[in-house]
């Protein structure tokens, strides 16, 4: 455990009563999100708008058999589209969430919804969430896309710290965020109640100066010559950032 902690901890320094303090912080602080669009060689990430992305997400997101995809979530499935409706048009307005679509660039189709959330300029952290993929954007190229544009644009906006949190039960979610680079930083025990269940929430983060690392691998990646003819890999992110090291 004390390991653990160890690896965690950033670096310290005494201070004039032999205690130990943080390091001093030369730092401008961060600005919050302007809801801008973000664009990628594969997607888009949209500032969520109930006309332009309302109904196609309603479509896309409730395919997967048994609503899978929206398990761990605190909302949804919904069971028509007018409840849907009514769920983007309270929340795509809100500043923190602050809810994005993410758009396939090849035809315009909205396929996915995330977040930025717990926005905290003043401390420099901020959290990507409330993260619903249709089974077209799954395990794609989009998907990584998508996260990468949001985190690159956290760190371009002065933040110290970009947060990745999840269900500890939700498997997919703990693999991708390990998949991306990020940190586990430890278990929340019975932080909330989902759905009627337990939840124990799982931790991740990525520090800004760790972001040149990860940002080079997942850039290395998304590059068009890292897929063949036919869209498959002829590298992992983990094989990349193997070479990397």
């Amino acid at each position: 455990m004390r390991a653990d902690w160890d690896a965690l901890a950033q670096p310290a320094e005494a201070n004039a009563n032999g205690q130990m303090v943080g390091m001093a912080v030369e730092w401008e602080g961060a600005r919050h999100p302007p809801r801008s669009l973000l664009a990628g060689r594969y997607c888009r990430v949209e500032p969520l708008s109930l006309e332009r992305h309302g109904a196609q997400l309603f479509d896309e997101l409730h395919r997967m058999p048994g609503g899978a995809n929206w398990t761990y979530l605190s909302h949804g499935p919904f069971s028509c589209l007018e409840d849907w409706r009514q769920w983007v048009a309270a929340n795509a307005a809100l500043d923190d969430p602050q809810f994005y679509a993410i758009v396939d660039a090849r035809d315009g189709a909205a396929i996915g919804l995330c977040s930025y959330l717990r926005i905290t300029p003043a401390d420099g952290s901020i959290e990507v969430g409330f993260l619903n993929f249709s089974p077209r954007l799954q395990r794609s190229r989009l998907a990584t896309e998508a996260m990468y544009l949001m985190m690159r644009n956290a760190f371009e906006l002065g933040y110290r710290r970009y947060e990745w949190k999840c269900d500890a039960q939700n498997a997919p979610s703990v693999q991708a965020a390990l998949r991306l680079g990020f940190t586990f930083e430890g278990l929340f025990r019975q932080a909330r109640v989902n759905k009627g269940r337990n939840r124990d929430t799982a931790w991740f983060s990525i520090l800004d100066h760790e972001w040149p690392v990860r940002r080079a691998a997942l850039e290395a990646w998304l590059d068009e010559g890292n897929f063949d003819a036919d869209g498959r890999q002829r590298a992992s992110l983990a094989q990349i950032v193997a070479a990397q090291s």
